[in-house]
């Protein structure tokens, strides 16, 4: 490894294990379509990131489904690398001619969709560390990158965005799909509304997939105290917690409010849900036999969360527990959420 562990992005390895072993799903109808991600991560004991998606990479995909925080990944993984494939397809149908990747990590669209993307240019945008392990790891695993595929080595804090890429042959009259993945969280919110004003200036019918969570979601990740975490939760938090010590979240949006915050910058809202949710899992998720990837781990652990839910549901006044209708609310306030945009005309 040509650079030091610690300046190499933990979150992008972390999340490619999961993509990794969703593509181990036997069954291809819900199997994610990055078969490429455990390659590109190449031996599981070389990577600097503990955490069970990780480890799992050790295990056959039987055993590791066992273990719910796997199940939460991959599930979650899947869904999003799915989501964000048909959108990918839809626009290059639509006529995208480039395809912006910011905050690429172990990203892997122009390695296994060339057929598909043979006649866009692609531009994968990161920080020099991150990149500079990517593209060793594509040496290694893929051979030479494909021709299409320009990479943008990128300091987010202290160069401009719209400039680097014009000075790598970008070129900003041409409709374009961006893929924002795993990056608004971590963004200031000003250099949040900086990307998507970017994106809105492109020509109509140009768009955009991205994930992200409410504010919400930011304000209690500030506020957590692991004193008044469940004991069987606290492993979990803790995890995630020392994953994004490096790399914070320090932005959300408006609560349910995504569609008027992205007309601010001339895109209109194509589609929005929380990941997990039951439109994703049944979307996504749903195997040939009516069953859904990590069912039996997910169900285990919905059931000892409905337990300590009705052990402390007296929330309202009056000793009146919470309504059915208000708890799916917070879960979705509370949730991680996936989105596809397009530039309005």
């Amino acid at each position: 490894m040509s650079q030091p562990s610690s300046k190499v992005s933990r979150t992008s390895i972390f999340v490619a294990a999961g993509r990794a072993v969703g593509a181990r799903e036997p069954d291809p109808v819900a199997r994610n379509p990055d078969y490429l991600a455990e390659k590109l991560l190449g031996d599981p004991k070389t990577l600097d990131v503990d955490h069970p998606a990780v480890r799992a990479l050790s295990l056959g995909y039987d055993q590791a489904m066992t273990d719910v925080e796997v199940v939460s990944n991959v599930r979650m993984m899947t869904i999003r690398t799915r989501f964000i494939d048909e959108g990918l397809a839809r626009a290059i149908a639509d006529g995208a001619t480039q395809v912006i990747v910011l905050g690429a990590g172990f990203d892997t669209h122009a390695y296994r969709c060339q057929e598909l993307l043979a006649q866009a240019r692609i531009f994968e945008v990161d920080r020099p560390a991150t990149q500079e392990l990517k593209k060793q790891r594509v040496h290694d695993a893929v051979g030479t990158p494909p021709a299409n595929l320009t990479y943008v080595p990128i300091d987010f804090q202290h160069e401009d965005l719209p400039e680097v890429l014009r000075r790598h042959g970008y070129d900003p009259a041409q409709r374009t799909f961006f893929i924002l993945e795993g990056v608004t969280m971590y963004l200031p919110e000003d250099a949040a509304r900086a990307t998507f004003r970017f994106v809105g200036a492109h020509p109509p019918g140009s768009g955009i997939v991205f994930d992200f969570v409410y504010r919400a979601m930011i304000d209690r990740l500030a506020k957590i105290d692991m004193a008044n975490i469940p004991e069987a939760q606290k492993p979990f938090v803790q995890r995630f917690l020392d994953l994004i010590k490096d790399e914070p979240w320090v932005f959300g949006l408006p609560e349910e409010g995504e569609r008027d915050f992205l007309r601010e910058f001339g895109l209109e809202l194509r589609e929005a849900f929380p990941v997990g949710g039951e439109e994703s899992s049944k979307r996504f998720l749903t195997k040939s036999d009516g069953t859904q990837v990590g069912a039996q781990a997910i169900a285990a652990a919905m059931a000892r969360m409905a337990a300590r839910a009705r052990e402390s549901a007296q929330a309202q006044p009056g000793g009146q527990q919470m309504s059915p209708e208000l708890m799916r609310r917070q879960q979705r306030v509370m949730g991680y959420q996936l989105a596809e945009a397009v530039v309005s005309g």
